[in-house]
């Protein structure tokens, strides 16, 4: 598989492309161009991201695992298929309650 970031199409296995750690964090960068910058990140359970502000307008999509995340004074239960936006500015915060794999998607156009 091809993993530049510079070509027109990309094809990944989200779930194979970045092992979950046994104990912190890993990211690794899928995509970053004029319009979109795409991380995925890997949480051991226990571990997370303390509040931050989103720098851009922002999506979450939550791959595997379950994690409380805060986005502003609201926090939900996260597991697979939970899809979050958040627009610039909004502070947010994620703690993995098990092994988690997420996507982060921030809009720049």
């Amino acid at each position: 598989m091809d993993n530049d970031i510079q070509t027109t199409q990309l094809i990944y296995q989200l779930d194979q492309l970045l092992p979950i750690p046994e104990f912190g964090k890993r990211n690794q960068l899928l995509l970053d161009d004029e319009n979109h910058k795409i991380i995925l990140f890997a949480f051991a359970a226990e571990t997370g991201l303390a509040e931050h502000v989103a720098p851009l307008p922002a999506f979450i999509q939550v791959l595997q695992g379950e994690a409380l995340i805060t986005v502003g004074d609201v926090s939900v239960s996260s597991k697979p298929g939970t899809f979050i936006r958040m627009d610039e500015g909004t502070p947010h915060s994620i703690q993995a309650l098990t092994p988690v794999l997420m996507m982060l998607i921030l809009v720049k156009g």
